[in-house]
């Protein structure tokens, strides 16, 4: 706004003062002095880029709330209950399948199944987003609800190794991707303030679904349970319910960007990853990926091999994700205020304590790996909230799809190796198995700690009180 005050004596049309809003909403910052010290480099404007309507500047605005914008945050809530709630029942169905249908598979074998619908969930993002951004969500959640449900019910007829791969990670992957791409993407259609609190609650399904999903699967996969058919047959009901409200609520409220102004394409664009610390913070990703996806998958293991029955697992499991949920909204509104990758760093730092200050001493101790499943789900929880918008202080609303889905591509080759790595470290089990793929997931969140700081260090220095 030091740019409008300094040339207050000029008359500038309608079209110029959208095109200088424009170029400022790309900036995280929102004071004079913030916008004076950063380091990004504003495009000259010509006489052809200012070709703009009055009506755009109304489209740059963002709603920051109203019954249509909160709607989409509903419908988008489903969508990531669907998607990730499945993805926090992985350790009682990893269980499960080790005792019965693949008892003769090893973890890391077994791991596959999950790090390759983690992998399409987050790497096929990178076709999905683009798409998004040019023709809106309709389509994409629509078919994104059809093959999600689709492959739970296929699931619930499988028995050999390589049927569970094909439905569980390969078409419950497709559906998954279909259906987060868009979710979080029309929220930054209507949010830009208040994104990290409206993400927050979003992403607050996927916990919220950790604590509910395995419990349930816990009674109907046990004894007195309905099998492993029923099971995914019930898990596909309610999916579908989830799907309904996702395809009644979910929408764009931006329409494709002009052809005058950019020209988007459904392919991949990998030039974003020329800005620092858009590149800084993927890496960053990567790595965070890598150390999640151990404990999620591997918790009730680790729980029943130190003296836990089944049902005791599963509630450690459910306390991890009830504690998700607190940490997908909290920090997000707090981030809002004080600046997101400020928060985000912090609790990356809190996963790295509670692993080797928690998980590494707690052996047989039932208290000490209660308060890691709380910690660790309050910390990690965050992390997945605040991940989309922190990419999104690169980029315009615009092109948030596509940012963040490049984004997701990249970390998602984490995902794919995470699990049957930590499975490989495991072994046969015992203590030092146990020792090595806790040690792993800790080195992993303090590299994803560093490349963080790194990112933004970037963009505003060593000032530690600047708000980004």
């Amino acid at each position: 706004m030091g740019f409008l005050r300094k040339h207050s004596h000029k008359d500038f049309s309608t079209n110029q003062v959208v095109q200088v809003y424009r170029e400022l909403q790309k900036s995280p910052y929102t004071s004079d002095e913030e916008a004076v010290q950063s380091p990004r480099k504003h495009a000259i404007l010509s006489s052809e880029s200012l070709q703009t309507t009055d009506s755009e500047f109304e489209d740059i605005s963002y709603p920051e709330g109203g019954l249509n914008a909160w709607l989409v945050v509903f419908g988008s809530f489903c969508a990531t209950g669907a998607v990730f709630g499945l993805i926090n029942t992985s350790a009682v169905f990893e269980s499960y399948l080790k005792e019965n249908q693949l008892r003769d598979y090893s973890h890391s074998q077994i791991g596959w199944i999950f790090s390759i619908y983690l992998f399409l969930v987050f790497s096929l993002g990178i076709f999905v987003g683009p798409i998004f951004d040019s023709y809106g969500p309709r389509l994409l959640v629509a078919a994104g609800s059809v093959v999600t449900v689709a492959s739970m019910m296929l699931l619930s007829l499988c028995t050999e190794y390589y049927q569970i791969l094909l439905t569980y990670s390969v078409l419950g992957g497709i559906g998954g991707v279909l259906l987060y791409a868009p979710a979080y993407g029309s929220i930054a259609h209507f949010f830009n303030v208040k994104r990290g609190f409206a993400t927050g609650i979003a992403t607050t399904a996927g916990g919220i679904g950790g604590i509910v999903l395995p419990l349930l699967l816990q009674y109907l996969l046990g004894d007195d349970g309905v099998g492993f058919g029923w099971s995914c047959r019930i898990l596909a009901f309610i999916f579908l319910g989830l799907c309904s409200a996702s395809n009644a609520f979910i929408r764009s409220r931006l329409g494709p960007p002009a052809k005058s102004v950019t020209l988007k394409s459904i392919w991949p664009d990998f030039s974003i990853l020329q800005d620092r610390g858009f590149a800084l913070a993927t890496i960053g990703i990567f790595f965070m990926e890598w150390g999640l996806f151990a404990p999620l998958t591997y918790v009730v293991s680790y729980a029943k091999s130190h003296g836990n029955t089944s049902a005791e697992s599963s509630v450690l499991l459910a306390l991890l994700n009830a504690a998700s949920v607190f940490g997908r909204f909290l920090p997000g509104l707090l981030a809002d205020k004080v600046g997101r990758f400020n928060v985000i760093i912090s609790t990356i730092a809190l996963c790295v304590g509670s692993i080797l200050g928690l998980w590494l001493p707690a052996g047989d101790s039932k208290p000490i790996l209660i308060a890691f499943c709380i910690c660790f789900g309050f910390a990690s929880g965050s992390n997945l909230g605040l991940i989309p918008v922190c990419i999104g202080q690169f980029c315009d609303s615009r092109d948030y799809g596509r940012y963040v889905t490049t984004a997701n591509t990249i970390a998602s080759f984490g995902t794919l190796s995470s699990i049957p790595m930590g499975g490989a470290l495991l072994g046969a089990g015992g203590q030092a198995g146990w020792e090595r793929l806790i040690g792993f997931s800790a080195a992993s969140y303090s590299v994803a700690c560093i490349c963080y700081t790194l990112a933004r260090v970037s963009v505003t220095g060593w000032e530690l009180r600047k708000k980004f």
